[in-house]
C-alpha cells in the first residue's frame, strides 16, 4: 500500500463521523473519515475556480447556487477510494450526455449545500442519504454560467447496500472511477475553450469501464482533482492553468469551466 494511504488507513479502528444508519466502516474508511473531519476547517479550493477568488468584478453577485456529492467508497480489491459518477441523459437541455457528479441547484427548503447534494443524489440515482456520512464540504467553485457549485464529500461505508435506481429523465448511466486518477497525467488531455473572452485550456480525463468509455471534463474534472488532492492527500502531478484577473481579490487564481 502507498505510504500516504497507509498513514490514513492505519490499523486503529476509528468510526467517528458515521451515521447510526450506515454500516460500520472499515478501518481504512474510518481513518479517512477522521482525516477529513480533522482537516475540514483548513480546506479551500486551490484547484479549479474558488468562487471567492476567481470571480471578476462584473460577476460580483452569483447567478445561483448548486451542490454536488463526491461520494466515495472503498475499492473491495485494492482498498483505494473510488467515486460515484453519472452520465447525464441525452434529452437534457444543458450538459446533455456529459459525465457529472450527482447534484444540482439549491431549492427552497434545502437547509444547506449538504442537504442539496444528498437530495439530488436521492432523486437522480436513488442513493439513500442514510447510507452516506458527510465528512467535509469544500469551498465553492465557479461554473461558466456564474453558479457557485459546492462540492460535498461523503463516505459510503457499505457499497453493497446501495442499489442504484436511475431517474431516466436525468441520468443515462452510472459508474465509478478511482479517485487517484484525477491526480495523474495518464489519460488526461487539455483543449482550448473560450470563457469570458479568454481562450483557456480545459482538462479532461478518459476512463474505460467494462466496454464503455467515459470522458470526465470541465468543472467536474476540476472538482475531482481538488477532492482527490484533499482526500489522498497530495497535489496533482500536472499544473493547472491559472489566469490572472485584474480585478480579482487575490490576483492569481485557478480557473474552471463546464
Amino acid at each position: 500500500m502507498r505510504p500516504l494511504l497507509a498513514r490514513l488507513f492505519a490499523p486503529t479502528y476509528i468510526a467517528m463521523g458515521f451515521s447510526s444508519s450506515a454500516s460500520p466502516p472499515s478501518r481504512r474508511l474510518a481513518h479517512l473519515t477522521r482525516h477529513l473531519l480533522l482537516s475540514s476547517g483548513e480546506l479551500s479550493s486551490s484547484v479549479g475556480a474558488p468562487a471567492a477568488a476567481a470571480r471578476p468584478a462584473y460577476l460580483a453577485a452569483p447567478k445561483g447556487y448548486a451542490a454536488v456529492l463526491v461520494c466515495l467508497f472503498e475499492d473491495p480489491h485494492g482498498g483505494d477510494p473510488r467515486v460515484i459518477l453519472t452520465k447525464r441523459a441525452a434529452s437534457l437541455s444543458s450538459h446533455s450526455g456529459e459525465v457529472s457528479l450527482p447534484g444540482g441547484k439549491v431549492e427552497e427548503g434545502d437547509a444547506d449545500a449538504t442537504a442539496t447534494a444528498l437530495r439530488e443524489a436521492k432523486e437522480e440515482i436513488g442513493l439513500d442519504p442514510a447510507l452516506v456520512s458527510i465528512v467535509t464540504v469544500l469551498e465553492p467553485f465557479l461554473s461558466k454560467n456564474g453558479l457557485h457549485v459546492t462540492p460535498v464529500i461523503g463516505i459510503l461505508s457499505d457499497k453493497a447496500l446501495f442499489k442504484p435506481v436511475l431517474n431516466e429523465s436525468e441520468v443515462a448511466d452510472i459508474f465509478d472511477a478511482p479517485l487517484e486518477m484525477f491526480l495523474k497525467d495518464d489519460n488526461r488531455k487539455t483543449q482550448e475553450s473560450n470563457w469570458m473572452g479568454m481562450n483557456i485550456p480545459v482538462q479532461s480525463f478518459e476512463y474505460q469501464s467494462e466496454d464503455k468509455t467515459f470522458v470526465i471534463w470541465g468543472l467536474t474534472a476540476h472538482i475531482l482533482t481538488r477532492a482527490a488532492a484533499v482526500v489522498l492527500p497530495r497535489e496533482p502531478s500536472f499544473v493547472e492553468f491559472r489566469p490572472r484577473y485584474v480585478n480579482s481579490p487575490s490576483g492569481d487564481t485557478n480557473e474552471t469551466k463546464r
